[in-house]
């Protein structure tokens, strides 16, 4: 029993030792939650108001744009997976991989090659174990994402959307998989097409004979897309990470919350078997005790 004993006991240690960090981990996904949402609200005016602006642009002038522009045969398409770059956050790599798999297979079954580009070391790690090919991956910034870095990875993408057709990683499509922030307890794996433009955001139209005095585009309904479309994918992407960010820091308080109940259940477990441990112990050595004392008496008295 005094084996079992200590082995309960340093159980006991260790899980408590787990204890304290998962709880550390929880308290500062939780203390990093409300900035990351702050930021994601800040965000979503300018990401929303713009993309008001590319579509009344795209829906009430005659150009045709290669931004705007649905391509008659498209045959590649680019997908951007947002996930995240540490673990222990439960299931929200898994998940929005997931959907970015499902995505991928049908874009397959229309008859569609595929272009994945990475943010964040989980799903990079994902395709290498499986040996995808990735064509991009950052990393490094999945809780902290930066303008800077959106905007890199914007580039990227318009850059092989509006790449000469039959160029080398030229795409007729771009996709954005990225994890929606709806609650602390739910976020949304979430599939998004970004190019070319297919929405039009609250703009409604105007009668055919209101349309001319109502919009004139200086210099030009070009130059204006030309100026304002990098702009709405990057801050389309940019947003997408800041959803992302506050989904990662929810998931990952939820997870290390559940890791610090299990282990305070598990403690309790273990303690109880030990004390049952000890009780169990010391009621046998009081038997051997007993037993012996009964023994002793008996021979004394045989001997007299």
């Amino acid at each position: 029993m005094a084996v079992s004993l200590r082995e309960y006991r340093a159980r006991i240690k260790s899980t408590e030792s787990t204890k304290k960090i998962t709880r550390a981990m929880e308290l500062i996904a939780a203390s990093r939650i409300i900035k990351a949402q702050n930021r994601a609200q800040a965000a979503a005016p300018y990401a929303r108001e713009l993309t008001r602006a590319v579509s009344a642009v795209a829906t009430f002038s005659d150009v045709n744009h290669p931004l705007t522009t649905e391509p008659e045969n498209p045959k590649r398409a680019a997908i951007l997976v947002v996930t995240s770059d540490r673990g222990l956050a439960g299931a929200y790599a898994s998940s929005v991989l997931k959907e970015a798999e499902g995505l991928r297979e049908k874009l397959v079954a229309e008859g569609k090659s595929v272009d994945l580009y990475i943010s964040g070391r989980k799903g990079e790690a994902y395709y290498s174990f499986r040996r995808r090919p990735v064509v991009n991956a950052w990393t490094g910034f999945s809780d902290r994402p930066t303008v800077e870095m959106a905007s890199e990875i914007g580039a990227t993408l318009v850059d092989v959307f509006t790449a000469d057709e039959g160029a080398a990683g030229q795409v007729d499509e771009v996709h954005v998989v990225y994890t929606r922030f709806k609650s602390m307890l739910s976020q949304e794996p979430t599939a998004v097409r970004l190019l070319p433009l297919e929405v039009v955001e609250g703009t409604e139209a105007p009668d055919a004979d209101e349309l001319l005095p109502l919009y004139e585009f200086e210099p030009s309904a070009a130059e204006v897309l030309d100026s304002l479309l990098p702009k709405y994918v990057n801050s389309r992407i940019y947003f997408a990470h800041l959803q992302a960010a506050a989904s990662e820091l929810a998931a990952r308080q939820k997870a290390m919350k559940s890791a610090t109940d299990n282990a305070e259940e598990l403690i309790k477990k273990y303690t109880r078997i030990a004390n049952q441990a000890r009780q169990a112990g010391i009621t046998q050595e009081i038997s051997e005790i007993v037993g012996g004392v009964n023994a002793l008496a008996d021979a004394q008295a045989g001997n007299e």
